[in-house]
């Protein structure tokens, strides 16, 4: 990609996501998740009503009477990214639409982390890790961050999303929010969401083509899979194909939903059609809610 360009990209997705900050986000980012954790903070006497959980038995043999650990709130978050570039996602010959939307996510993320001093990486996966990005602050990391995904060019064409969650889980040291972005159109890799869950805040985003909703009603033509070659014939003229095609993906839907919750994760689909930012303000509204009813 021509550099001029590049700069042009991702200088616009950076004054993009700023303003969607300042006017919808701002003040509202940490809110909606998960507290990060607890981090020791110091060993006093124990009071009646404190958690005997956090009871320091060493230190309380030594002075004779029953001493508890306590603890505060990690000041610092670390943000994820796990981004799929698997070529249903970013081929010219997958749905268009898809790599900008992811693009416009990661921009918005990665801003809204720096914007509040918290740490952002991303892990840019295909059948393989394609780049890995550790996790720092700044405006300087995130721009290039998000350059990298502007410019990268995948080596692979398929997606394993399993291998791409256990990297992220055997990396990632401290307990964070880690968003998956993908069309999942892989195997949903439960078990590895299931151990990533229990220590971190994930989110899945199923990003959606709204060819994956309803097949086009019109002339019979061959549809080749980006990924894996595959050509299938497709019969527009057909309502029987078209039902028959629209069933499957509503089926699809439905148990992405439900793995998705039972691996404790949140689950926000986004299609092409949609505002991917104003559908992100929607999630982080019903999740403050949620959290407000607890």
């Amino acid at each position: 990609m021509n550099q001029t360009r590049l700069f042009s990209q991702v200088r616009n997705l950076e004054i993009q996501s700023v303003r969607l900050l300042e006017s919808l986000v701002a003040g509202q980012y940490r809110s909606v998740f998960k507290g990060p954790g607890l981090e020791f903070a110091e060993v006093r006497e124990y009071a009646e009503g404190d958690d005997p959980r956090h009871i320091d038995w060493n230190v309380s043999s030594r002075h004779g009477s029953l001493y508890t650990k306590t603890f505060r709130e990690e000041r610092e978050l670390t943000l994820f990214l796990v981004v799929d570039l698997s070529s249903s996602v970013f081929s010219p010959r997958g749905a268009p639409l898809l790599h900008e939307s992811v693009e416009m996510l990661c921009a918005l993320f990665s801003f809204a982390a720096i914007r509040t001093n918290d740490r952002v990486g991303a892990c840019f996966f295909s059948d393989r890790i394609e780049r890995w990005v550790p996790p720092a602050k700044g405006r300087s990391h995130a721009l290039s961050l998000v350059r990298d995904l502007l410019s990268i060019e995948p080596a692979g064409t398929g997606s394993n999303l399993a291998l791409a969650l256990r990297t992220t889980g055997e990396s990632l040291k401290r307990r964070g929010i880690v968003v998956v972005l993908s069309d999942f159109k892989t195997e949903t890799a439960t078990a590895e969401f299931m151990a990533l869950s229990r220590r971190h805040d994930v989110i899945g985003i199923r990003l959606v083509s709204l060819d994956d909703v309803e097949f086009p009603q019109g002339a019979t033509f061959e549809m080749r899979d980006p990924e894996s070659g595959v050509i299938q014939t497709g019969y527009g003229r057909s309502g029987t194909f078209r039902r028959a095609y629209r069933e499957f993906w509503a089926l699809r839907r439905k148990t992405w939903f439900q793995d998705m919750r039972s691996a404790r994760v949140s689950p926000l689909e986004i299609n092409t059609d949609d505002d991917p930012v104003v559908r992100i303000i929607h999630f982080f509204e019903r999740r403050r809610q949620r959290a407000g009813g607890r």
